[in-house]
């Protein structure tokens, strides 16, 4: 594991750091200040090469960290942090974005947990709502951008209410007809992950893979219970307990959607991110409208009735005003 960068060292000239908010196999995520702009704190994912790593394999990698990082630069969503800068010193590369404050969603259920409740389903629809449209976003680029490293502690909830999808470090940018090799090796969350991430470089990835691991995390939020991987759900199709078994509170709509979306199979998903977010959003409607009671042949006859004297009324005052007008 690398060496972190201590409290007050300054990158550039420019991004004094404060603490770790994040750590991995490959790098930290630093708390910084920027001294250009003052009072501005930004976060600043580190990325470490191995010294051991063959010159030409380490300058491919860094050239795909400079394309992949220009492409985030471009990005402007609400629910994703702003990429602002990217530089490298040595054998380390650095991705600058705006640091996001607020709790991420993975400590906000185990508070939940703590206490013996779930959290509120209207909330957890409502953030899946906002991520949603995030994926939407980054699906419809002219070239699009898979996150693959979708789940709670991903996910942070700003105290306006708004939450937002922080960390890129999986992020696979498509070309047309191949995938590229990631910024950084690996496979995502294996909780999260569909099984045709599995093979290291994502070949087979697209973005019915971020569908799946919205819906894990959709469930994991729901029943403070973690979701069966998908490997042992292959191994053994009834792994996966349902939902409502866990908390029966959950809507049977979203039970569904949830499910839809973590089908092993990627042709068994949502094929889009807006078709999933209409399986748990715009069509709830119909299941969840109130039935008061039964219609009776009666009360069909009564609205007959009703129809047939207003169209008599209105057809009466067409023709008292064209008498008035003729004469």
């Amino acid at each position: 594991m690398p060496i972190p960068l201590k409290a007050g060292e300054v990158l550039r000239d420019r991004y004094q750091i404060r603490r770790i908010i994040g750590q991995g196999g490959m790098g930290s995520i630093y708390l910084a200040d920027d001294l250009r702009l003052k009072g501005r704190q930004c976060a600043l994912k580190e990325v470490d090469h191995e010294s051991s790593a063959m010159p030409e394999l380490l300058q491919e990698v860094r050239e795909q960290f400079f394309r992949e990082a220009t492409v985030l630069a471009r990005l402007d969503h609400p629910n994703l942090p702003k990429v602002s800068d990217f530089f490298s010193i040595e054998n380390r590369d650095y991705l600058v974005m705006d640091y996001v404050p607020g709790k991420d969603l993975r400590t906000l259920m185990m508070e939940a947990q703590q206490k013996g409740v779930f959290l509120s389903e209207a909330d957890v629809l409502n953030w899946a709502d906002q991520l949603s449209d995030a994926l939407s976003y980054l699906h419809h680029q002219e070239t699009p951008i898979l996150h693959r490293d979708i789940k709670p502690s991903n996910i942070k909830l700003t105290p306006s209410g708004m939450v937002k999808l922080v960390d890129f470090g999986l992020v696979k940018i498509m070309a047309p007809g191949e995938v590229t090799i990631t910024i950084l090796q690996g496979q995502g969350t294996a909780l999260y992950t569909p099984l045709e991430q599995y093979g290291g470089d994502g070949g087979h990835t697209d973005s019915r893979s971020d569908i799946f691991s919205l819906g894990a995390t959709l469930y994991h939020l729901l029943t403070n219970t973690p979701p069966a991987d998908a490997r042992e759900r292959f191994l053994d199709p009834t792994s996966l307990t349902p939902p409502r078994q866990i908390n029966p509170a959950i809507s049977l709509y979203t039970e569904r959607a949830i499910l839809s979306a973590m089908r092993l199979h990627p042709d068994e998903r949502p094929e889009t991110i807006d078709i999933f977010r209409k399986t748990f959003l715009g069509e709830r409607l119909p299941l969840t409208r109130p039935v008061s009671h039964r219609i009776t042949f009666w009360e069909i006859a009564k609205s007959n009735v009703e129809r047939v004297l207003w169209s008599f009324s209105i057809a009466l005052t067409v023709i008292s005003f064209l008498v008035t007008v003729f004469n």
